[in-house]
């Protein structure tokens, strides 16, 4: 079967069509992305903007659009933390389901955290042992860990690099007054969760999915997206704490034109390197892989596993 899985997230509105049946991997058949920066549409009262709406319902309706011309069957429609924020975030909800016909389903901090690590899990494997994740977005950090494919543990925390770019940073590049402001802010928040964590047991592995780590360890010098995912990428301790260096001293501009940095996340990608230096640093890891799979993933592998031979409406969402 073909499933279509539309993704609102705080920067992007991602649709990802996959064929797949239970028990096999899921195969990518057609994927495009909008650079919609929902996080950056809100007023001065947290609401999203009429633009933004308006936007948002556009994307939404070449989606479904798009997923019937490519043959899905069904779509697996979910927001993020942009609209879970928002104090207006149900009707646009609303809006979205009138004009587009797809019924977002708002997931919170817990679920986004629950579903990458259960695509975390699939892609290592039993042998991975117990496993510890980590997942920058736009607006929260995802923590997880566990030897299961449900996670012991599963936090999320309002630090994703569009969120704290937004709301720490008021020039370009940022002072170093700010810099530090916004390091002891995110080592604060995550120290708080560290023991909550760790209780659970010392992990055996180490993992890192999202656009965020993804960039930082091309950066850094792992391969180009281009050599496939089988490709072992990842993320030492020491490399990235000199990358924050690097990425304090320059502009948006000249962030763009690193290798594997997009214009479009440059300017947020300092505050998501300081983010992901506290997570490695606090939690003691040396270092993390790199998961190509994560968040849509793993709500196509729940799907799957929910599968009871019923079909279901387009735009109907897992429960």
């Amino acid at each position: 079967m073909r499933i279509g899985v539309l993704d609102v997230g705080s920067n992007t509105v991602h649709l990802l069509l996959v064929d797949a049946h239970p028990g096999a991997k899921p195969l990518p058949a057609y994927k495009e992305k909008t650079e919609l920066r929902l996080a950056e549409m809100l007023d001065g009262n947290g609401k999203v903007k009429g633009r933004g709406a308006d936007q948002l319902v556009e994307c939404c309706v070449k989606a479904v659009q798009i997923a019937e011309d490519k043959g899905a069957t069904s779509m697996l429609a979910f927001a993020t933390s942009a609209l879970r924020d928002s104090r207006n975030g149900a009707a646009v909800l609303e809006r979205v389901r009138r004009e587009a016909g797809i019924d977002l389903r708002v997931l919170s901090g817990e679920d986004e955290a629950r579903l990458t690590f259960l695509a975390v899990r699939r892609w290592y494997g039993w042998s991975s042992g117990r496993l510890l994740c980590f997942d920058i977005g736009g607006g929260s950090l995802e923590i997880s860990a566990g030897i299961d494919e449900d996670p012991d543990v599963a936090i999320s925390l309002p630090l994703g690099a569009a969120r704290l770019t937004r709301d720490w940073f008021s020039s370009d590049p940022p002072s170093e007054d700010e810099i530090r402001a916004l390091r002891r802010h995110v080592r604060a928040e995550i120290a708080e969760v560290v023991g909550k964590v760790s209780r659970f047991g010392v992990p055996d592995q180490a993992v890192a999915s999202s656009k965020t780590f993804r960039s930082l360890a091309r950066v850094a010098g792992a391969a180009p997206s281009a050599e496939g995912p089988y490709v072992r990428r990842t993320l030492k301790g020491g490399d990235i704490q000199e990358l924050l260096e690097q990425l304090a001293a320059m502009s948006a501009a000249e962030r763009a034109k690193l290798p594997g940095v997009a214009k479009s996340r440059a300017e947020q990608l300092l505050a998501g390197a300081i983010v992901a230096d506290a997570a490695i640093d606090l939690f003691g890891v040396p270092s993390v892989e790199i998961c190509p799979w994560a968040l849509r993933e793993g709500l196509i592998l729940r799907r799957l596993d929910q599968l009871d031979g019923v079909e279901f409406d387009a735009g109907q969402a897992t429960e």
